[in-house]
Parts: structure tokens; C-alpha cells; sequence
């Protein structure tokens, strides 16, 4: 299938990459100078809190918030050699209690290996969302274009991704007989699975280099500070996602595209033909029909081509997809219509994920099957077409409710958290109160304030709508209230105001500011 790569670099505040297939637009990647990306870098940070509880420390490693590392990515090598723990669990160190990066299982508490103030080699693994700093390990990877390095592996291993068992071994053999420097690890990518031995030598010598630099800043430079950063986003995408499938890499800023093209030439030579430089007067999305498609991406309801839709609510930790066949029919039973309508939303669901970039747990509600042939169909259908993207996933069997549960890996917040912000209005719930509810609330907190002894003059701002409708409903209760709590009350409109806008000011006899909360309503400033 032809594959095109486009890179939309113009606005130099925001590069954004898409990955093309006959024609359907089928992964995204956007990128703001504004925003500080530190997923991948490398740093020498320094232990400020120890958190024994949640068995994690807390690193400052110079990025503005603090990150959190855990006890399962903190290396052995950070262990203090206690005699004692040592003796208990040396025998339980087996092959078999290691995970596939060689990481045992068994661990010791994060306050008997770092105190405050202790210097720590960390890579960012996951941005930081919301609120919460960014994800560390001392367990560090650095990818090359057909190779990763990682220092603490100490062994040569192919990803589990090449299958084959023969291409396995000729992996390990060329990587044995290039004779990586003990105490390294290395890893073959993907990408190296049909490399020569003379194109693995080229990204082993790469990376041996880079390790040297690091290893001197590492060793002279004071914490806390960057030791390594990731290359920018179109080098960065060129490395991870080229491949012989893709026909053609289309750049539209000129050096962008100097930029590409010499790492090309360095990296994948005889590939470098295959990059040019767009310069038509009309954008480059536009002319390949893309903008059109990324305004739909985050649009809640995705209508699919046959007929029915998929609906994608996103909450903090969670992600619901639900499948509705909508007009979708099939001349066959229900039965067949149901798994017809669910094989074309599984394959939509991976595209949507990808594009969206949804992390952390997701649950695909689809159309009930009765058939558990159907059911494993389905779940097929949903990993072979999730086998594309480049995000660790795991996905479970159906479940009695017809529900598929997964977890995707979430390394940066999702594209909606990039591209938009919280509505100052609803804070992101997607509600406001009726005018109705505001003018209800409005006259209870009048009543509680014209109880106060002190306050003799208040005023309360609100939406215009909310005014009106108290002027014109609720006059004989505002004038009564005036009376029996002997106060003078002004209400006044705010025009173009939201529905929940909201203002009250209280004053006693001499004028002077009286303190004064509304209990179910909050101030708008």
C-alpha cells in the first residue's frame, strides 16, 4: 500500500506530522514549541522527597516540576549492597525473576536505597498530566534507527515484535559478531529486522559514540541538569516510523527539510531520494485533503462509512468507546448484522486511538453477539489492527457484558489535551446551570446575606438571563426579603456574560466592605 509521509512545518510555533495510507489519513503527530516535550531526555537529577508509602521518590531534574520515580524503575545498581539483603534474596534473583528489560522483581524499599539530597541518572518516560510531574526511570534506553541502547540490560536481545524464529537468530549472531562492549546492552528495533550486518555496525558505532558524551557530561557536570535530549520531532518521527513502505517524505519548510535530508544521507542513504520539498502556494494538509480529517479527530460521535458510528468519552483515567449500529443493516440475521457492524468499528477503533493518541484504560463497548466464534473474531480484528502502532498495548477477551478491556501506553496527554483547553465556563465538564437553577440559587444566598446584622447594602451581579428572569418571577420575593432583613439589594446585569457568571459585593451602613462566601455559588472574580 503507498505510504506518504507530510510534514507541516511552516508556523514555526507547531510541527505536525501525518502518516498517509491510499490516501486516509491514518496516525498524527502535533508539536508546539510552547510546550516543553521531555519524554525520552536524559537527565542528573537529585533526590528532594522520599515518599516510603507510595513507595516512590520524588527528583528534581531541572524540568520545573518535580518527577516521580518508583521503586520498580530504579535499577540494581542504585541498590546499597547490604550483606543481609543480599544473603535473603540472592537465590531469588533467578532468570525467572527478571522481566524482559532484566529488572528483578524483588526490590527494596525506596528509603533504603536513596535519602534526600542524592544525585540520580533519570530518563522521562511519560509527560507529566494535569497536575502530576513527569514519570522517571534510571532504567535508560536510548534509541538509535535500527538499534537500542540500554546500558543496564548488559546483553544482546532482538524486540519481541520480529517473530520469526530464523531472523531472530541471524539478529543475535550478527550482533554477537560485532562484539558490543561488555556491560552494554543493546536491543534490534523492528526497523533492523531485514538490515545488513554493515547497516546494524553503522547504528552500533552511532550509538557507542553518544554513549561516550553522555558518560563525560554525566561524570563532570553538576545536578541537576539535561544530560541527553531527544531529537526534534521530524528527526525523531523520520527514525522511529520510516520504513522501504514509505514512498515518500513531504516537507514543507525548507530548512526542516535540509534537516531531513542530511540525516538521511548519514542515517539511510539509500533512502534519500525518497524525501522532497513541497513550495505550492497551497498548504500542504489542505492540498492532500487533511484538514477536513483532523477537525473530525476530536469530534465525540465518528460516523463510519457503512452506516453506524462510534461515540469516544474521555475522562482522566479512562477512556469509553461505545459501538452503535445507527442505520447500519446486513440482508442476514441480527446476529450477523451485530458482528458485520463490530469488525468495521474494531478497525476504526485502533485508527481512532492512534490518532487521538488515547492512553491509560480503554473499554470498547460493542454491539452485544451471542456467537463466541464472533466474539474472538472481533477481538482479532482489533489486535491485528492495533499491531501498527508503536505504543505498548494489552488487550483482554470480551467479557460476559460484551465489553473489551485494554490498556494502551500513555507517554504524552492525549492530542485533545494538546490542542485545547479547559472552558472557563463549565471547568471541562461540558455543563452549565440553567438560568432557572442560577436564579434559584442567587435569591437563597440574597436570604442568607440579608440575615447577616452588618450588611445593609448588597449588590449582585449576574448573566443577563439569570436577571431577567428574577426581575420578572421573583420581583414580590426580592422586595420582601429587602423588608425583612432591612437591606437595600441592587441587581444588576452583566452583558455577554456565560450562564454561570456570578458577582456579589456587601457593604454595611458606612459603606464599607463586608467578607461575604456564597455558600452554593461561586464568585466569578
Amino acid at each position: 500500500m503507498a505510504q506518504e509521509m507530510l510534514v507541516n512545518f511552516r508556523q514555526p510555533e507547531e510541527c505536525r506530522i501525518a502518516m498517509v495510507e491510499e490516501g486516509q489519513l491514518e496516525e498524527l503527530y502535533v508539536e508546539r514549541s510552547t510546550n516543553e516535550n521531555f519524554a525520552g531526555n536524559i537527565y542528573k537529577g537529585v533526590i528532594v522527597n522520599i515518599e516510603p508509602s507510595i513507595q516512590a521518590a520524588f527528583v528534581d531534574f531541572g524540568g520545573g516540576r518535580n518527577g516521580f520515580l518508583h521503586i520498580s524503575d530504579v535499577e540494581p545498581s542504585y541498590f546499597k549492597q547490604d550483606p543481609k539483603f543480599v544473603e535473603e534474596h540472592s537465590d531469588r534473583h533467578s532468570h525467572h525473576d527478571e522481566d524482559g528489560y532484566g529488572r528483578p522483581r524483588i526490590k527494596p524499599l525506596i528509603q533504603d536505597v536513596f535519602q534526600r539530597g542524592d544525585e540520580v541518572v533519570v530518563q522521562v518516560t511519560k509527560e507529566g498530566i494535569g497536575t502530576k510531574g513527569p514519570t522517571l526511570s534510571t532504567y535508560i534506553s536510548i534509541p538509535g534507527r535500527y538499534l537500542v541502547l540500554m546500558p543496564s540490560l548488559g546483553r544482546v536481545g532482538v524486540s519481541r515484535k520480529i517473530e520469526d524464529d530464523s531472523v531472530r537468530r541471524k539478529l543475535r549472531d550478527i550482533m554477537n559478531e560485532l562484539n558490543p562492549p561488555k556491560g552494554l546492552g543493546f536491543i534490534v528495533r523492528t526497523a533492523g529486522a531485514d538490515r545488513t550486518r554493515k547497516e546494524l555496525a553503522r547504528d552500533l558505532s552511532y550509538l557507542m559514540r553518544l554513549w561516550k558524551v553522555i558518560v563525560r557530561r554525566i561524570m563532570t557536570l553538576p545536578a541537576p541538569i539535561d544530560i541527553y535530549e531527544e531529537s526534534d520531532m521530524i528527526i525523531r518521527t523520520i527514525r522511529d516510523m520510516f520504513s522501504s513502505d514509505v514512498d515518500s517524505i513531504i516537507i514543507d519548510e525548507e530548512n526542516a527539510y535540509k534537516r531531513a535530508q542530511e540525516f538521511l544521507e548519514v542515517v539511510m542513504p539509500r533512502y534519500a531520494d525518497r524525501i522532497t520539498f513541497y513550495d505550492g502556494r497551497e498548504p500542504l494538509f489542505s492540498h492532500y485533503h487533511l484538514e477536513e480529517e483532523i477537525a473530525k479527530i476530536n469530534q465525540r460521535r465518528v460516523p463510519l462509512v457503512d452506516g453506524g458510528s462510534i461515540v469516544i468519552d474521555q475522562t482522566e483515567a479512562l477512556v469509553a468507546i461505545d459501538v452503535n449500529s445507527g442505520s447500519f443493516r446486513t440482508t442476514a440475521s441480527a446476529e450477523d448484522t451485530a458482528f458485520q457492524m463490530n469488525l468495521r468499528a474494531a478497525k476504526e477503533i485502533a485508527r481512532q486511538i492512534r490518532l487521538r493518541d488515547l492512553g491509560g484504560v480503554i473499554v470498547n463497548d460493542f454491539i452485544d453477539m451471542s456467537s463466541e466464534q464472533h466474539c474472538r473474531a472481533v477481538e482479532r480484528t482489533l489486535r491485528d489492527a492495533m499491531k501498527r502502532d508503536r505504543s505498548r498495548t494489552k488487550i483482554l477477551k470480551t467479557s460476559p457484558f460484551g465489553l473489551i478491556e485494554m490498556t494502551r501506553q500513555r507517554v504524552r496527554p492525549g492530542l485533545k489535551r494538546s490542542i485545547y483547553r479547559e472552558c472557563p465556563c463549565c471547568h471541562g465538564g461540558g455543563l452549565v446551570k440553567s438560568v432557572e437553577t442560577m436564579a434559584l440559587e442567587t435569591m437563597r444566598t440574597l436570604a442568607i446575606a440579608s440575615q447577616d446584622p452588618k450588611i445593609v447594602y448588597i449588590t449582585v451581579v449576574v448573566a443577563d438571563e439569570v436577571a431577567e428572569y428574577i426581575n420578572n418571577r421573583k420581583r414580590v420575593q426580592l422586595a420582601q426579603l429587602e423588608r425583612d432583613g432591612d437591606v437595600s439589594i441592587n441587581l444588576r446585569s452583566e452583558p455577554d456574560a456565560w450562564p454561570e457568571f456570578f458577582e456579589i459585593q456587601c457593604s454595611d451602613i458606612s459603606g464599607n466592605n463586608v467578607p461575604f462566601v456564597a455558600p452554593a455559588l461561586k464568585q466569578s472574580r
